[in-house]
């Protein structure tokens, strides 16, 4: 029996434009989005109404019947401009979602919480949240995302925003994808392809991009879609003796599918190469600060959470600052002093985030490294976000799997100018290793920057010893390699009080006027 024809679909003319280096599909201005909408909805009228092909939903014994039957609306999400002299420039370059989210544990302030993160991520991308939906279920639907039924409401709800996108907070597999998109009708995409997005474009650096590059194809590889001709074989495959054989026929005999897959794991293990080049040259710095003995500070911490403007408040960096996520993604290392004259270096790290896909936690385990190779690791928390440990957790957990965990840590808790003050009380209380700090007002700054004075690894060997004005390198020497407690010109030269390492001391013993 031959399957009854599906209506063609037609979608709504689409503007393209060029906006941060990266291409955008963006709807109609307002004038003309009734009348797309009005032959979206005729053709989805002339859907086949009875197309089952999902199970029903499992009637779960945790949430109660009306909880599991509803899409929860979440208020406070919705970026639409109301100011006529901005919302045409925004319809031209911004795709317009609704955010769809399943609550499987946790409380209800959980769930939204995890949704307005979504939000952010999807303002950060460039586009113009319109609505965002909560399913309460015990796990994700293994077709939909969030089943059949609620899939059907979740149509009805982008025609009613004129949405070309829906964001769904979570990783969806290949067939949830495919199967969402056939009935919501437009564009879906996960928490996973929209983080990867905002990433390709921050990336600045050679090495970032390279990076960026590798973690999208391997999101993308088991993605890859095929149609029509598309599977069809090249060049036959036949042997010569075959009944549709011949000449200029035989061949791999792969298909297009498998040629594109063939070609994207060739292009990974190019910048897998690529990558590791650029990780000897980094090793190589980091060597050169180790041989001269310079203590490391890493700054890391959720996205967004104030590392830049904290880098730049320790050592005037002049590093960019925004108010975005995922704002810096190329370290920063920056030469910086303890108030007693002590030198060493503070990095700045790419900023982790709640399910921080694992394709990227990979692709940036050499950039991460950092943090594995420093001294001492400020672990910087938004102390005005609603979820602070949340953050801390999350955090802690992308450190674990760079295998940083063994490295001194500081909880550092920014944004005291703003943040509740039972909040910070309740951080310094879970927190032993904590103190509050706003990088923006300079508050605490001064105790933060002893507390790393006496947090960095001392040199060993304290000495007195007298050098020749002869020997003025070597002076400079210890006030860069050592930590020099007190200096005096005498008439025979600098009398020196310092703590030096073993090979510096034995070169200062070698040119002294007087025993050490």
């Amino acid at each position: 029996m031959s399957r009854p024809a599906r209506t063609l679909y037609r979608k709504p003319v689409i503007l393209l434009c060029y906006v941060r280096n990266h291409l955008t599909f963006t709807s109609l201005p307002q004038e003309h989005q009734p009348r797309a909408k009005g032959r979206r909805a005729d053709a989805l009228m002339d859907e086949d109404a009875g197309w089952n092909v999902f199970d029903a939903e499992r009637d779960g014994e945790q949430f109660d019947r009306e909880e599991r039957a509803a899409l929860r609306r979440v208020a406070g999400l919705s970026t639409e401009l109301q100011d006529v002299t901005e919302v045409e420039y925004r319809q031209l370059r911004l795709e317009r979602v609704v955010l769809v989210g399943v609550w499987t544990s946790g409380t209800a302030a959980d769930a939204e919480n995890s949704l307005s993160e979504l939000a952010a991520l999807a303002e950060t991308a460039g586009a113009l949240v319109l609505d965002g939906v909560i399913q309460r279920r015990d796990k994700p639907d293994p077709a939909t995302y969030i089943g059949s039924g609620k899939a059907q409401e979740l149509r009805d709800i982008v025609l009613e925003t004129g949405a070309d996108t829906v964001v769904c907070d979570g990783e969806l597999s290949p067939g949830q994808l495919i199967h969402l998109e056939d009935v919501v009708k437009i564009k879906v995409v996960d928490r996973t392809a929209l983080i990867l997005d905002i990433f390709a474009q921050h990336a600045k650096s050679r090495e970032g991009k390279a990076q960026v590059s590798l973690a999208q194809m391997q999101y993308m590889l088991p993605r890859l879609r095929g149609w029509g001709q598309s599977l069809s074989r090249q060049m036959g495959g036949g042997g010569s003796g075959s009944a549709g054989g011949g000449m200029a026929t035989r061949g791999p005999g792969e298909t297009k599918i498998e040629t594109d897959r063939r070609r994207i794991r060739e292009k990974m293990a190019k910048l897998r190469r690529e990558i590791a080049e650029m990780k000897t040259g980094r090793e190589v710095k980091r060597g050169e600060r180790r041989r001269n003995r310079v203590p490391s500070v890493a700054i890391a911490g959720y996205t967004n959470a104030g590392k830049s403007s904290l880098l730049n408040r320790l050592t005037g960096a002049g590093v960019l600052v925004e108010n975005a996520l995922f704002a810096t993604l190329d370290p920063t290392v920056r030469r910086a002093e303890t108030p007693s004259g002590r030198v060493y270096t503070l990095a700045d790290t790419v900023g982790f985030v709640r399910h921080l896909p694992h394709h990227l936690v990979e692709a940036f385990r050499s950039t991460m490294e950092e943090v594995g190779d420093a001294d001492l690791l400020l672990h910087l928390v938004d102390g005005s976000h609603p979820q602070p440990e949340a953050q801390l957790a999350a955090v802690r957990e992308v450190i674990r799997e760079v295998g940083a965990q063994k490295v001194p840590e500081i909880v550092v808790i920014n944004k005291a100018d703003i943040a509740d003050p039972l909040t910070l009380q309740r951080l310094l209380r879970a927190e032993p290793r904590a103190m509050v700090v706003s990088a923006h007002t300079g508050q605490g700054v001064e105790d933060l920057l002893e507390l790393i004075d006496a947090e960095l690894p001392r040199p060993e060997v304290e000495l007195k010893t007298l050098l020749p004005y002869t020997e003025g390198a070597l002076v400079a020497r210890v006030h860069r390699e050592g930590e020099v407690l007190g200096e005096e010109h005498t008439a025979e030269g600098t009398l020196l009080t310092a703590r030096v390492h073993q090979e510096l001391a034995a070169d200062l013993r070698r040119v002294s006027l007087t025993p050490a």
